[in-house]
């Protein structure tokens, strides 16, 4: 089994001292940076939020739910990687969101046009271990969708940071019941 590392959105916006930041997101990308580092796995991929104009999904008056304050808006300091993270550490990176509301990894694509789950499987990826921003929407939203799309998949709950942690006992069931394993 090939097993690739899907860092999801650890980006400075959604760490501390962002538009929509989330507590702990800064150390996320520092142990995450740490696990890149250490070799454990040949394939490392990145996905991003990459708005330009998602309609909705910004909102003067957010719900926090289907609609946000501006993040990741495309030629900003917050839509960059978080450092110590940077482009070159990833062997491909995912952009979603351009034009409307993008949750998953698996709905974004490269430079070039690759979708995720395509390019994975050309790199003959069948397993993909998760992390990253946020554990209850984006980093949810991936790992239900690698399981959809066939993956073996598990979260590496220690290197995600949630926005509502209160919300992580429902999301850990929705992973259960999806095949989806977490590990802590």
């Amino acid at each position: 089994m090939t097993t690739a590392l899907i860092v999801v959105d650890v980006q400075n916006d959604f760490c501390e001292g962002g538009s929509l930041a989330v507590t702990g997101g800064a150390q996320v990308a520092a142990d995450v940076a740490e696990l890149i580092a250490s070799g454990t796995y040949e394939t490392v991929v990145a996905t991003r939020d990459h708005h330009i104009d998602p309609g909705s999904h910004f909102s003067e008056t957010p719900d926090f739910v289907d609609s946000w304050p501006r993040h990741c808006v495309v030629g900003t300091d917050g839509e960059q990687l978080h450092a110590p993270l940077e482009p070159g550490m990833f062997a491909e990176t995912f952009f979603k969101g351009e034009y409307e509301a993008a949750y998953s990894g698996f709905e974004g694509a490269s430079a070039s046009g690759a979708r995720l789950a395509d390019w994975l499987r050309a790199a003959g990826v069948d397993a993909v271990d998760v992390c990253g921003i946020a554990t209850d929407h984006c980093v949810r939203a991936t790992a239900l969708d690698a399981a959809r799309e066939g993956f073996t998949v598990r979260v590496l709950e220690g290197l995600t940071a949630a926005v509502s942690p209160d919300q992580l006992a429902l999301v850990r069931r929705e992973w259960s019941d999806a095949g989806v394993a977490v590990v802590r």
